[in-house]
């Protein structure tokens, strides 16, 4: 298959295929990360994003190769991918809500166990002195909400606390489900930047979102889902100009890049 970003790829998936009883969710797809890049996949509901990331990370059954760092993993179970390095998000965020910022990042942290990880999070005297968690909190402009529980803050900060607790863990790439979904166009605005900049910093992410706006102007390369089968892929600017992907998600004129897809 081709490279797309060019170099080493660190994420090569090939004939992916999920079938749920008599309903093929995602049929024969193919894409590559190399590292360091930002990856974008996109497509209007139903056209099988989610279920992408639950088969990549284990969370459902599929036929097809993943080739992860070199190595096939799709005989896996999901805590397996995850102690390889391939970490995700959840749209439905999965914050624990009693816990403050800080301690829902004790829980990301790789190698612990939940338990443990639990334990030392509501426990004051079990302090966990782990340099990543401020490393991650300062990358993402959230160091001033370490002590503050989630009920607290807005979408967007409850965004960034679940990409942090993602990247304690220091993945080799994260794959972010939906989140930019529910942000105002300023929070998501900010919250690419903030992307880019952790992207540019050396962090390999693949970004499932409806946010056309936020795809195009973050990502380095993008692929097009449409009833569980890629019908485009390259730099978002080729991509952007694709027949297909015009018609189907921007309007013949592909003057609405704004339109959620």
């Amino acid at each position: 298959m081709t490279e797309m970003g060019g170099g080493w790829v660190l994420l090569e998936v090939s004939d992916l295929t999920v079938n749920f009883g008599g309903l093929r969710a995602l049929d024969d797809v193919s894409l590559s990360v190399s590292p360091g890049r930002l990856v974008g996949l996109i497509g209007p509901n139903g056209a099988g994003k989610t279920t992408a990331i639950d088969a990549l990370t284990g969370f459902v059954s599929a036929q097809g190769s993943i080739r992860f760092a070199g190595e096939r993993i799709d005989h896996l179970p999901a805590h397996e991918r995850a102690r390889k390095g391939l970490v995700r998000t959840f749209q439905s965020l999965e914050l624990f809500e009693d816990l403050d910022v800080r301690q829902n990042l004790v829980v990301g942290l790789r190698g612990r166990g939940i338990v443990k990880s639990l334990i030392d999070a509501v426990t004051p005297q079990r302090t966990v002195a782990a340099p990543i968690i401020d490393e991650v909190l300062v990358n993402l402009g959230i160091q001033d909400l370490a002590n503050r529980l989630p009920k607290d803050l807005s979408q967007g900060q409850r965004k960034l606390v679940a990409v942090a607790r993602a990247l304690v863990a220091q993945p080799k790439l994260v794959l972010l489900d939906e989140p930019a979904s529910g942000l105002d166009s300023s929070e998501s605005i900010e919250f690419g930047k903030s992307l880019r900049n952790l992207v540019d910093d050396g962090l390999t992410v693949l970004l499932v979102d409806h946010d056309m706006s936020l795809v195009l102007e973050v990502c380095d390369d993008l692929y097009v889902l449409e009833f569980g089968r890629i019908i485009a892929s390259g730099p978002p600017n080729q991509v952007r100009s694709d027949p297909q992907v015009i018609a189907a998600y921007l309007g013949h004129s592909g003057a609405n890049p704004k339109r959620e897809v």
